[in-house]
């Protein structure tokens, strides 16, 4: 396996960036200024970034995509319709928005129309219907419509390699979480004053924080191995790294953000504050796709 990005990976992660650091939202209040919502769907939609799949990305490319997406809370439909691009080969209406169901629920569905549904190796369609209560304010959950109709059945293989592509996009997004709410963190500790001196030059702030960067680093490394698995693995294989990766990057990625809340003291507390919306994001992450421990095949502290 060779680590390094591509000329072109880079440049892909570097423009998925910039889309979220340009449209992405800057405080809480921004996730509900509908022209900004916009213009991020509109953007998104015309870069083609929900059919990098079917545009023969790799699982290493849709990784980097989604991480920055995540670090940017970018808050309009990637992850669901990107999964249900991969399935576009079994029959999918290429003039619908397709998302993807995890249980009940259509998940990131804001502006689709059409979900898929998994019932074992068969493939159904049903319709988006009315949008659910959910704790990640920047993902829309909805209802699945009956009835649901037969697209077609997926190999074994087929079943396995789309799962483990599920389990990296959205472990992904739980490293990029992690990326931006410990960047949060060490701003505001970069600018917040106490007894005349900024709480980052306190070994407690300071410790907490280079403690999450070297969880942000080791999760980066797990998720750049189970990424390239997607692809270059038997699907078994490429299936157990991903849920090695997703395991890590979860615990990871909820302690980086619950630190981050920690280290704005009271003000992390509150509403107006963005750290909890990370939070948010990395507790739903993580249940998208869940994996327990039980599940794979060595142990992890």
């Amino acid at each position: 396996m060779d680590v390094r990005l591509t000329s072109e990976q880079r440049q892909l992660r570097d423009a998925a960036a910039k889309l979220a650091d340009d449209l992405g939202p800057g405080s809480v209040a921004d996730l509900a200024d509908s022209a900004r919502i916009a213009r991020l769907a509109k953007a998104v939609d015309t870069a083609g970034w929900r059919s990098l799949r079917s545009d023969g990305a790799s699982g290493v490319e849709i990784a980097l995509v989604a991480a920055e997406f995540g670090r940017g809370l970018v808050d309009v439909p990637f992850l669901g319709p990107v999964l249900a691009d991969d399935l576009r080969a079994h029959g999918l209406d290429s003039a619908r928005h397709w998302t993807i169901a995890v249980g009940e629920r259509a998940v990131d569905a804001r502006d689709c129309d059409g979900v898929l549904v998994f019932d074992g190796l068969g493939l159904l369609a049903g319709e988006v219907g009315p949008a659910l209560d959910g704790a990640d304010p920047t993902r829309l959950d909805a209802e699945i419509r009956a009835p649901l109709r037969p697209l077609g059945v997926l190999s074994a293989e087929q079943a396995a390699r789309w799962h483990a592509l599920a389990l990296v996009a959205t472990t992904a997004d739980l490293v990029g979480t992690a990326r931006g709410a410990h960047r949060l963190a060490t701003e505001y500790a970069k600018v917040r004053e106490q007894y005349g001196h900024t709480i980052g030059s306190y070994q407690a702030v300071a410790h907490l924080l280079a403690e999450g960067l070297a969880l942000i680093e080791g999760s980066i490394s797990v998720l750049r191995h189970a990424a390239w698995a997607v692809d270059e693995l038997t699907p078994d294989a490429a299936v157990g790294a991903a849920r090695i990766a997703k395991v890590y990057c979860a615990r990871a990625a909820r302690t980086v953000c619950e630190t981050a809340i920690q280290v704005h003291g009271g003000i992390g507390n509150t509403w107006d504050c963005l750290a909890h919306v990370y939070l948010r994001r990395a507790l739903v992450s993580t249940e998208l796709f869940p994996v327990r421990l039980e599940e794979i095949d060595c142990g992890l502290s």
